[in-house]
């Protein structure tokens, strides 16, 4: 019997991760100010948009889990992840005299918090920020320690368990002349502590839900075939993606409360586990595809993948083994006569069952005039270096399956 994933069995890996306190449950956001009390944190802010800060669903319970280490709220995020924001909410530190930051929300607001840590620490100067910015698309990290973020995700992006922040600046900010676009890595940006509470994420809407699951689910699926997978993403990964093929299906089916999401965030979290390490993550292909339709165009992240996924996994199991007896498995289908499509199929199968767009024409992305520019972004993205190794994907391969999505 062939067992799941033994075609890595004995070769040499690095698993080098120092993953946070992961507190999980319905209601967990009460022992909010107790996980800061374990960490000696005495003085939260909190980051988040303007919709979850005034969604008294959302902002009553963790409020009252921070109690008297609620230091304050900056509720200024918005999902261009902007440079200048985060520099506003750096002033916000400052003011509340806080020494955490609590990130609630999407993955634009985990970025963004992951960013006023790196500049409150850091004491950038704004005009030279920018100007660094639009050079690098980085900024330089400070020495020493960071104000430590908690992540309290309200979505299914899985934008979490991750060291990375994207992040941009438009010249409407007076930071940089032209849209520039980049982002921050750091082993120091892990959350020191995240927060899974069912009910507070069945407070998003559907529709927000639906979209950033899909975002989720392929952190499973990449983290499989990556080319620095280890055994341990391997169980982790297969483990979730197997909870979130069931779970989102039901999210489809019954729409979004506690019991149903509970297997979802499981699985979210498993899937996000060791994926984003300081040696790299092992997110590729289709992220990378999900950057460049993204760039310059409204279409959303959840959206973008779910019109592409099941086009790019059937290029890449064209071009490469891709490991899709151990997809297979994992998404339930591991006894099909021809694996690769199987797992298409399931991936197409959950998009749909979230109902998601099929169709790169039925969203607010690029037309078929834009593909050549998207193709070129999409093969310089940072995130195809974690590829398959013998996937040698070309801009006319990109055009290929855009076309095919379109």
């Amino acid at each position: 019997m062939t067992v799941p994933g033994s075609d890595r069995v004995g070769e040499p890996f690095r698993f080098d991760y120092d993953p946070p306190v992961l507190r999980f449950g319905r209601g967990s956001v009460a022992a909010l100010g107790d996980e800061l009390a374990r960490h000696g944190l005495d003085r939260a802010l909190v980051v988040c948009g303007a919709t979850v800060g005034s969604t008294p669903a959302v902002m009553d319970p963790v409020e009252a889990g921070l109690g008297d280490r609620l230091a304050g709220v900056f509720a200024e995020t918005t999902p261009e992840k902007r440079l200048d924001t985060a520099f506003d909410g750096r002033a916000a530190v400052r003011e509340h005299d806080a020494d955490a930051v609590v990130a609630l929300g999407g993955g634009s607001s985990l970025d963004v918090a992951r960013a006023v840590s790196v500049l409150a620490a850091g004491g950038h100067d704004p005009a030279e920020a920018g100007e660094t910015f639009a050079e690098t698309h980085t900024l330089p990290m400070p020495d020493g320690d960071l104000p430590p973020v908690v992540a309290v995700p309200t979505t299914l992006a899985g934008a979490d368990l991750s060291q990375v922040a994207g992040l941009s600046a438009l010249p409407d900010s007076a930071l940089v002349e032209k849209p520039t676009s980049g982002g921050l890595s750091d082993r120091r940006l892990l959350p020191t502590a995240a927060f899974y509470d069912p009910e507070l994420v069945a407070t998003t809407p559907e529709s927000v839900l639906a979209g950033s699951a899909m975002n989720g689910f392929d952190k499973g699926v990449e983290t499989l075939y990556a080319a620095n997978a280890t055994p341990v993403t391997d169980a982790t990964a297969a483990r979730g993606l197997g909870l979130l093929a069931d779970g989102l299906r039901a999210l489809g089916e019954r729409g979004a409360d506690p019991d149903v999401l509970e297997p979802v965030l499981e699985g979210l979290i498993l899937v996000q586990y060791g994926a984003s390490r300081p040696d790299g993550t092992t997110l590729s292909v289709v992220h990378s595809f999900g950057h460049g339709l993204t760039r310059g165009f409204s279409v959303q992240q959840g959206a973008a993948h779910a019109v592409v996924a099941p086009h790019v996994l059937e290029h890449l199991f064209a071009e490469v083994d891709g490991r899709r007896d151990l997809l297979a498995d994992a998404l339930g289908v591991g006894g099909a006569a021809d694996p690769a499509s199987a797992v298409v199929d399931a991936v197409a199968d959950v998009r749909d069952a979230l109902g998601l767009p099929s169709r790169l024409r039925d969203v607010d992305g690029p037309e078929p005039g834009d593909f050549e520019r998207v193709a070129r972004s999409v093969v310089k993205d940072s995130f195809m270096a974690n590829a398959p190794a013998d996937l040698d994907l070309t801009a006319a391969d990109v055009e290929a399956v855009l076309e095919a999505a379109y």
